[in-house]
């Protein structure tokens, strides 16, 4: 279908339902690079305007990537639930955005709405907010989901203890767990980013993690990032897998050079539910989306990279799981320039991925060769907290050695915390007290005695010999 908008004496022509979201989307480096941004300005508010004309039931007409040539596209329409849509059905983008933003949209209606909502519609009512309506609207959305602890809770904020090792020693990475066990980081999980992808390392360290939470009764769960079908190959051998983590994309051919389609997620989904070995649930996938991931393979389809993005969550909400991370600003300047463009990315994407019913925590980061800093991230991260984020990263001095790019750090939870008022996940919480880490209110004993104590068990018990 052919969209048009005139401003003033000119007049604005959009060849699809796709060209038009790009064109409305904010710029960013992507999108510029892939050739589908708005040539100026005007454009750009062109777009808008038309956008905010185009009924939701548009969506479900017009294919961006067609249903034939994709299997993402046929998952989202396949699955779209016609009774959930029907209370907005009648509506615009822009009367949609209108809606979202009244007191109409409490948290249950909001709830009742999510499986019937296409991640292209979402991606469009985006494209016409305000940074501080993605905010609003995503602090209505909550978001629960269950392992060995409840993350999403109002008022909770999780956080992902990451310690990567650039040579995967064990002796390394135990010693950036205790740091991080110590400042009360890793109720979201304890998750490594190996070095290696040698079965037999990705084995060890499964054997570690799982060595340090059953050993010190940590009510937290472990990941290995490795790929989906190494970590099968290992359930099957009998290691100790809680999550199973791969990265997705929102097309076939971008999934495909990952070397993954739904129905080799749908086994591995299927196989950690039969291991059961959560305590308090079965959300057993661990999921990482980033803007620009469909176009660096290629396989965009001259969609906006933004839209792509929404398109990934539908993958991920086939399969129920206890995190998503957007890793924001990890592939590069090329897709996302500078401090400004991250910052809006990271909320569009906490906005899309909550409204979709999706645990959306953002990896709240940067490469050293972006035009962006560490306050532009202390920032994002503070909108996000207001944003009701579901985790956040924690690595050991927001440096990664291992990925070599700029994070979030134990500290800066600590930050978002105390300024919000925001708990760890309430089992966490309860063992931290338990074994001295924190007092009553959940807040840091600091050095006080039972800290040395419990440092000094960590140390004897965990590191090898």
């Amino acid at each position: 279908m052919i969209y048009r908008r005139s401003i003033g004496s000119h007049s604005f022509v959009f060849r699809s339902l796709g060209d038009l979201l790009a064109k409305a989307s904010p710029p960013r480096s992507g999108d510029r690079l892939a050739g589908v941004a708005a040539e100026s300005a005007e454009e750009m508010v062109a777009a808008r305007m038309a956008l905010a004309d185009v009924p939701l039931q548009q969506f479900l007409l017009e294919a961006v990537v067609p249903y034939e040539d994709d299997e993402v596209t046929r998952l989202i329409i396949d699955t779209h639930d016609v009774a959930a849509f029907a209370a907005v059905s009648s509506l615009t983008v822009g009367a949609f955005r209108d809606w979202l933003l009244s007191d109409a949209a409490t948290p249950a209606a909001l709830q009742k709405l999510v499986q019937g909502l296409m991640p292209e519609m979402v991606a469009a009512v985006s494209k016409l907010m305000r940074n501080q309506d993605l905010i609003l609207v995503a602090r209505k959305c909550e978001v629960v989901t269950r392992f060995r602890n409840t993350i999403g809770l109002r008022g909770h904020m999780s956080v992902r203890l990451q310690p990567n090792h650039p040579f995967d020693d064990a002796k390394g990475i135990t010693a950036s767990i205790l740091d991080g066990l110590l400042l009360g980081a890793g109720d979201a999980c304890i998750g490594i980013n190996p070095a290696s992808d040698d079965p037999a390392v990705i084995g060890d360290l499964l054997r570690l993690l799982d060595s340090i939470i059953e050993r010190l009764q940590i009510p937290t769960q472990s990941c290995v990032l490795t790929h989906v079908t190494t970590t099968l190959d290992l359930m099957a051998k009998g290691l100790p897998v809680d999550l199973v983590f791969q990265s997705i994309a929102g097309t076939e051919a971008a999934n495909r050079s990952f070397g993954v389609d739904l129905s080799i997620l749908k086994e591995a989904h299927q196989a950690a539910l039969s291991l059961r070995r959560g305590t308090v649930g079965s959300n057993v996938m661990y999921f990482e989306t980033g803007q620009g991931s469909a176009l660096s393979a290629n396989a965009h389809h001259g969609i906006d990279q933004q839209t792509l993005e929404a398109r990934a969550y539908a993958v991920a909400r086939a399969f129920d799981p206890l995190l998503v991370n957007s890793v924001v600003g990890f592939i590069g300047p090329e897709y996302l320039y500078d401090g400004k463009e991250i910052i809006r990315a990271g909320l569009e994407d906490h906005f899309c991925g909550k409204l979709l019913g999706l645990p959306l925590g953002v990896d709240v980061c940067y490469t050293n060769h972006a035009e962006a800093d560490q306050d532009d991230m202390d920032n994002l991260l503070t909108l996000l907290a207001a944003a009701g984020v579901s985790f956040i990263m924690g690595v050991p001095g927001a440096d990664d050695v291992m990925l070599n790019y700029q994070s979030t750090s134990f500290h800066d939870a600590l930050y978002v915390r105390e300024v919000f008022g925001l708990k760890r996940a309430p089992e966490f919480d309860d063992w931290m007290q338990r074994v001295g880490l924190a007092g009553e209110e959940g807040r840091l004993n600091g050095n006080e005695t039972r800290l040395p104590e419990f440092a000094s068990k960590l140390v004897r018990g965990m590191l090898p010999a």
